[in-house]
């Protein structure tokens, strides 16, 4: 148990930013599951659009020390070359 007044303040504080990047987890991983539901249903249109709007959410995953920027960066290539692969 923490017997310092900064350490208290530490767990509050970490309490606190583990709810805001669960929530941004999810966020990030519902962005990529548009993604790959589009290209398991083999509609390369909707697919595109879907990754549009995944990369910025996954960036600002990274500026925020979420992901690390390989993991990005893997996640992208991966769903891209997916995409590309449909007809």
């Amino acid at each position: 148990m923490a017997n310092t007044p900064q350490a208290k303040k530490r767990i509050r504080r970490n309490n606190r930013r583990s709810v805001v990047n669960t929530n941004r987890v999810s966020r990030i991983r519902t962005f990529i599951k548009q993604v790959e539901s589009a290209v398991e249903a083999g509609d390369k249109q909707q697919a595109t659009q879907a990754l549009q709007a995944m990369q910025p959410e996954l960036a600002r995953g990274v500026s925020k020390g979420i992901f690390h920027k390989n993991t990005a960066a893997r996640k992208l290539s991966r769903l891209s070359k997916r995409i590309a692969a449909l007809k």
